[in-house]
């Protein structure tokens, strides 16, 4: 696969993994299976892509005060375990299923976060005392509307077991699992879009690396198809964070929602009809 056309889609891919919280892996592994690559090793050097494009964006975000560090660390816990369970099943699973739930967690997330497109986010007003004995709280400046928001974290019991599930996801098909991330951190822990997408980004660099240990082991990572797949989602990320902080709340999550939707149902109808 020529170098300079992998690069071009590692950069899309990075960017839009930076500007959603997903990581590059939903972009990448449809169109390099679109290419003739086989899924289960277009998975394997996502993973690797996922842990660039944490790293091009998740430190621009903590530098900016936006990522919550201490939900970043507390959800890792569990994610790191789900990816490694995850990576496992991918080695012994068929195909075709691979491209079936691939499209099936996307098109879940959608129909989850399109019933929330309206409404706008407001801070919740009370905090369970587990959260709070976590210190789940945090404020940040939206550069959007020149405001600091305040908010607290909720739900930390509910979090971390979901999370187990979205690591598993993430190291079952290479892609972060930020979609799913994004939508607990959202809709179950009550965080604003912003505090969700970026620290997605942070914990799925972390979730990422334990799933490519498990496809180094397995010989499915490589070398030559990496190289240029890194570079490219390094430096789409990087674009990515730059413009994320100027868009609203609402801009962020209906860029979100439209990337579901139509990956969602390509990679579904490839693996009905196996293709």
């Amino acid at each position: 696969m020529p170098f300079h056309l992998l690069f071009v889609v590692s950069v899309f891919a990075g960017f839009v993994g930076a500007m959603s919280g997903m990581g590059g892996g939903v972009i990448l592994i449809p169109v390099l299976t679109f290419l003739g690559m086989d899924i289960k090793n277009a998975i394997a050097v996502s993973i690797v892509s996922v842990i660039a494009t944490s790293s091009g964006s998740a430190s621009a975000y903590v530098r900016d005060r936006i990522t919550n560090l201490k939900v970043g660390m507390f959800l890792e816990m569990f994610t790191i375990v789900g990816a490694l369970a995850g990576a496992t099943i991918t080695l012994v699973s068929g195909r075709r299923f691979l491209f079936i739930l691939f499209g099936i967690v996307l098109l879940s997330s959608w129909v989850a976060l399109f019933r929330q497109r309206n409404e706008d986010w407001h801070p919740t007003a009370d905090q369970d005392h587990f959260s709070r004995w976590l210190e789940l709280q945090g404020s940040y400046y939206d550069q959007s509307i020149r405001e600091t928001i305040d908010y607290r974290g909720t739900h930390a019991y509910l979090g971390g077991p979901l999370m187990f599930v979205a690591g598993m996801i993430a190291g079952l098909l290479g892609i972060g699992a930020g979609a799913l991330k994004v939508l607990i951190h959202d809709l179950v822990m009550r965080l604003p879009p912003k505090v969700s997408t970026t620290t997605s980004n942070l914990i799925i660099g972390v979730t990422a690396l334990a799933g490519t240990s498990v496809y180094l082991s397995a010989g499915m990572i490589d070398p030559g198809l990496a190289a240029p797949i890194i570079l490219g989602v390094v430096l789409g990320a990087t674009l990515g964070t730059h413009l994320l902080v100027r868009l609203t709340n609402q801009m962020v999550r209906r860029i979100f929602l439209a990337i579901l939707l139509i990956l969602g149902a390509e990679m579904i109808i490839r693996g009905v009809v196996g293709v």
